[in-house]
């Protein structure tokens, strides 16, 4: 019986050890630092709130442990809470938009506020929103303002800052089926605003000028990405992807102010 009992132990033991990869999996890529400048041509509000490196995207981990999937986003400054947000973070809002193994409900267009949209190959299934702001809020925000993605739109119970990292866990059943490792992920790197306007999903404007709240070194109409960093190439951090980024966030406006060519983006992949 010891026997029995010894040898029935030992191949829990070999189960769990050949489970674990299964178990958990984790997806990383990188971003070059200094290109927080949108298309290139975009600076910080005045406002001394918006330090240096705030929007700077430097890199993304996404790492699924059994029936959660922790999403962590880092930034080239330390994070502070100069809004009492009680997180741990105030200034920043980050959109991860992900195209997993399912093919129904894939979006081209992006969240109201960003003014993106993405190629068709690369269109987007769940978006998970790392924000300061209340759960309740974020959710709420989405029905009134984007009631045709409510079921894509993914918010953590609680996202939270520390030192440099923005991060949330989520039920991974709500982000769809598939290998996580063979999913494709854009994040993008917006500023939490608490007071938005019209019809944006708590985003902050780029305008031609920028102003004590408002980013500057785009247009004072909505044809421009009102993004200030994402992923681009291949997710390494090589500098040649600073300016894969710039050209995906190009655009051209009509003279009207209408977009004639709105920034298209495309996911990366491991």
């Amino acid at each position: 019986m010891m026997r029995f009992f010894r040898h029935a132990v030992l191949g829990l033991v070999a189960a769990a050890v050949l489970a674990g990869p299964v178990l958990a999996q984790e997806v990383s890529f990188k971003d070059p630092t200094g290109d927080d400048k949108g298309n290139g041509k975009y600076v910080y509000p005045t406002d001394k709130v918006y330090t240096a490196g705030s929007f700077d995207l430097t890199g993304f981990r996404m790492k699924v442990s059994g029936d959660k999937a922790e999403f962590s986003v880092d930034v080239n400054s330390r994070l502070e809470d100069p809004w009492g947000m009680g997180v741990g973070f105030s200034v920043q809002m980050v959109f991860i938009f992900i195209q997993t193994g399912d093919t129904e409900d894939r979006f081209t267009k992006g969240l109201p506020g960003l003014n993106v949209e993405f190629a068709p190959a690369d269109a987007w299934n769940k978006c998970v929103i790392l924000s300061p702001q209340p759960q309740n809020r974020v959710v709420t925000e989405v029905e009134s303002k984007a009631p045709w993605a409510k079921g894509a739109v993914v918010v953590p119970v609680r996202t939270r800052g520390a030192g440099r990292t923005i991060s949330g866990t989520v039920p991974l059943k709500d982000l769809g089926t598939g290998d996580p490792t063979k999913w494709g992920f854009q994040v993008l790197m917006q500023s939490n605003e608490g007071f938005p306007d019209k019809g944006d999903l708590l985003t902050r404007k780029v305008n031609e000028y920028e102003g004590q709240h408002r980013f500057g070194g785009g247009t004072d109409t909505d044809c421009d990405p009102h993004v200030m960093d994402l992923l681009a190439g291949k997710g390494t951090g090589d500098k040649s992807e600073i300016e894969e980024q710039y050209k995906m966030l190009s655009y051209e406006c009509n003279p009207d102010g209408t977009a004639k060519k709105m920034a298209t983006l495309t996911m990366v992949r491991k």
